[in-house]
């Protein structure tokens, strides 16, 4: 098998003009803008789609019932990731990967449009599989635009999470429009269609945005160098030199060195107490969207919007703090925090949004009315802070701790801290219930999420040995 370390080739100086960063870096920016449109518009209202009734074009499931399927779908979607990850290592490269796994997300968003159970679980299932062939990959290829010492990676990762949460701050406003607007659901009834297929509407349009992300995908990749071909396109004699290069010795390119294995181990740590974070966060798309839809009284000077808009929020904050942060761990220099020091203020940061949440729940049950969506706004506020103190530091630790030949399959392996925290999640979740327990459960949340800070900063020496080196 070719070393895969050679595939990651710097890239011609005429290539390195999107902003002092590798224009490769803005396809892949529009990719994952578009991939996360699909999957943040899918995502706010599949939780509401679920408990909605029969009568109104939902399903009618049980909250304990769609939090369940909710927390399995989200967790297997990041699951997914690991194999995803081994496939593009092994034998696909990642430029394949992505574009297989955004035809078949493609597919099952179309799928969820079909209103028929059996369509629902199958589309389900293909945006399964579809985001674990895409996901890592998309973000392999944006660390092998850099050398490992390139003081721009850390840049190039906040730039690519704008991307992300550009799609996920549009998409909410667009599917959920199509899902939940009265204007639109009376314009399908003026057309004489049903306007309980709202909620399909928005599902195809899901569908409709990861097929652009394809289309740019594919214009781009004439500007990605010999970054993310698949394994088996190199020559015979390229794979000779590259062997022969690197281990002169004849010894097996695979071997891995105390180093690698000690970092290894810190992704490891990193992974769990991740989990416990997007535990936390993921609450978004669950407790927190029924919190929104059923507790918050969703107007703003005056004006209405559907209550899947609010998940709209934490992607406007993050495309307004992401550049700061980005500014910010560059400018303290040698204060810089240490990547297990950001995931540990990530925590603390999610334990305040929840303490927050909790006294909202805890003022709608005294009132026994519904709270000011300012509430769920400041919420997100502090979540956000969380996610850009640890989501985008993760994507890049991941990168710079993994050894070359495993890139991908590490990458897989952060995103299992996603499955677990969304399986746990879902967990959570399936104890949501609009009375007077609802702050508790809130405020359980919160004090996890702290314990979990307090924790990782008593470890926070140990973690940094295990990184050898590795800021």
């Amino acid at each position: 098998m070719t070393d895969t370390a050679s595939l990651y080739q710097t890239l011609p100086p005429d290539r390195t003009t999107f902003g002092g960063h590798p224009r490769a870096l803005r396809t892949l920016f529009l990719t994952e803008m578009w991939e996360r449109f699909s999957y943040y518009g899918m995502r706010a209202l599949l939780m509401l789609y679920m408990v909605a009734p029969v009568a109104n074009g939902g399903l009618g499931f049980e909250v304990p019932r769609a939090a369940a399927i909710y927390g399995w779908y989200t967790s297997l979607v990041y699951l997914s990731a690991l194999p995803g990850g081994f496939l593009a290592d092994a034998f696909l490269g990642q430029r394949r990967a992505v574009m297989l796994g955004g035809a078949v997300i493609a597919l099952g968003h179309f799928c969820l449009a079909l209103p028929a159970l059996p369509a629902f679980y199958a589309g389900l299932t293909m945006i399964v599989v579809g985001t674990g062939l895409l996901k890592p990959n998309v973000s392999t290829l944006v660390g092998g635009l850099y050398a490992p010492d390139d003081a721009r990676r850390d840049g190039g990762f906040s730039i690519f999470y704008m991307g992300i949460n550009l799609g996920a701050m549009i998409s909410p406003i667009a599917c959920g429009y199509l899902a939940q607007s009265e204007s639109f659901l009376a314009f399908l009834t003026a057309h004489g269609l049903d306007a309980h297929l709202g909620w399909h509407f928005g599902f195809a349009a899901a569908g409709l945005g990861m097929l652009l992300g394809l289309a740019q995908f594919a214009l781009g990749l004439r500007d990605f160098g010999r970054v993310g071909e698949a394994p088996t396109s190199a020559s015979e004699g390229e794979r000779a030199h590259s062997t022969t290069s690197a281990n002169p010795g004849g010894e097996r390119p695979s071997a891995l060195t105390r180093d690698d294995w000690t970092r290894l181990a810190a992704i490891v740590v990193l992974f769990l107490f991740a989990t416990f974070f997007w535990a936390a966060y993921e609450q978004a798309g669950s407790s927190l969207n029924l919190f929104a839809d059923q507790l918050t009284d969703n107007r703003l000077f005056g004006f209405s919007f559907p209550s899947s808009w609010l998940q709209s929020v934490n992607s406007i904050f993050v495309i307004a703090l992401a550049p700061v942060f980005a500014w910010l761990w560059v400018a303290l220099g040698k204060r810089d925090p240490s990547s297990p020091g950001k995931f540990a203020l990530g925590l603390l940061a999610v334990a305040v949004s929840f303490f927050i949440v909790a006294g909202g729940a805890q003022l709608a049950v005294t009132s026994g009315g519904k709270v000011s969506p300012l509430w769920l706004i400041a919420v997100y506020l502090f979540s956000t802070l969380g996610e850009l103190c640890l989501s985008p530091v993760g994507l890049s630790t991941v990168s710079k701790l993994a050894p070359p030949r495993f890139a991908a399959l590490m990458m897989g392996v952060w995103f299992l801290s996603l499955a677990a925290g969304n399986k746990l999640g879902g967990f959570i979740a399936g104890h949501y219930d609009p009375s007077a327990s609802l702050p508790w459960l809130f405020l359980t949340v919160a004090l996890s999420a702290l314990g979990a800070a307090f924790l990782l900063a008593l470890l926070l020496r140990p973690i940094r040995k295990l990184m050898a080196g590795v800021h």
